[in-house]
């Protein structure tokens, strides 16, 4: 049978390894403790080893590591009155422990509270065009706003980041044809830009001629030497009245001789 003593010695054995694991208290490097004794807040322990005294102190850990919230998609109507749906991620950190604790009862549900709200409204004063193509500047404007919102608790958020706009199916076949007619201007815009340029060149090369009359025979023997390749076609060509007039000329002055 198991005496009393024994089980005075198991009871008083019981309590001390009760009151220790309740007094000694690990925290890792990235962990702060707040402590509150008898209600009131104490200094911030941790890291390391911390020793609390059992039932009059609690202590509530704080992880001080940026978080990584993704925002659910929110419907949102732009400026411009077009229903879209847009989700975000936030980057956020306590910096305050002290402060992220007795501020607010929960720092991480109230930011992303704050964080879908604000979204909203934010990109709800903006027009699908700015949505999509000035997506830095909105960050930043999102960045900004929710920092301010939860500076009091002591929460510092270091970046906000849009991440999906999912557009209604009209709007993603008009933003088609949109684009496509962008692509037929820009090419008729190239186009256009090419027949003037070769224009100039061939004006140019115009008045070059008619200031050089030499130059186009040397561009009538180049023309003959690029036809001469193709050795299955036959080829007609006209001579220039230069070359032969000498010919002619002295056709011409023994037609006119007098006759002996």
């Amino acid at each position: 049978m198991i005496g009393p003593s024994l089980i005075s010695f198991l009871f008083l054995l019981f309590i001390v390894i009760y009151i220790l694991s309740s007094a000694i208290k690990i925290l890792k490097e990235y962990e702060r403790g707040v402590v509150f004794r008898l209600g009131r807040v104490i200094p911030v322990k941790g890291p390391g080893l911390v020793i609390i005294w059992p039932i009059i102190d609690k202590l509530v850990k704080v992880s001080l590591r940026t978080v990584t919230m993704d925002v659910p998609p929110q419907d949102i109507i732009t400026k411009d009155n077009i229903t879209v749906k847009v989700n975000a991620v936030v980057y956020f950190r306590p910096l305050d422990p002290v402060k992220a604790i007795t501020e607010v009862e929960d720092f991480y549900y109230a930011t992303s509270q704050i964080a879908q709200t604000t979204l909203r409204s934010i990109l709800g004063q903006s027009q699908l065009d700015d949505l999509l193509g000035k997506r830095e500047e909105l960050n930043a404007e999102l960045q900004k706003v929710i920092d301010y919102q939860t500076e009091p608790w002591g929460v510092k958020v270091s970046a906000v980041e849009v991440k999906n706009v999912d557009l209604p199916g009209e709007m993603l076949r008009a933003i088609a044809k949109q684009a496509e007619a962008e692509r037929e201007r820009r090419a008729k815009i190239i186009h256009a830009e090419g027949e003037l340029q070769a224009a100039q060149k061939l004006a140019d090369a115009a008045k070059i001629i008619a200031s050089e009359p030499a130059t186009l025979q040397l561009r009538f023997l180049q023309t003959l030497t690029e036809i001469a390749t193709e050795k299955n076609s036959t080829i007609i060509f006209p001579v220039p009245i230069d070359i032969i007039r000498p010919f002619l000329e002295m056709g011409a002055g023994k037609g006119n001789l007098p006759n002996r």
